[in-house]
């Protein structure tokens, strides 16, 4: 029994799509093997005592602490500890 047209262009794309999943994704959209870093990451953050806190800020506040982090050595997580740590002290 012969194919339609449209039958063999829905074939060629379905084995086109299937060679394109198996060839796996190439380097310049990331790579897998990222995910190990960001774990060695959390580790290395987890054995120095540091701990993910994350909250919602002001948008005009968060500028401010981007602005001022860019002179700080620890960046911006440097700067929201040292800003805490004063704020607590004070209290």
């Amino acid at each position: 029994m012969t194919m339609k047209p449209t039958d063999l262009q829905k074939h060629l794309g379905l084995k086109i799509n299937g060679k394109m999943g198996a060839s796996g994704i190439p380097n310049r959209f990331g790579n897998s093997a990222g995910l190990g870093d960001k774990r060695e990451q959390r580790e290395r953050d987890r054995a120095l005592g540091l701990v993910p806190f994350a909250c919602k800020l002001p948008s005009e506040l968060v500028a401010k602490l981007q602005a001022l982090s860019s002179s700080e050595a620890g960046g911006i997580n440097g700067l929201t500890a040292k800003l805490l740590e004063s704020a607590l002290i004070t209290k």
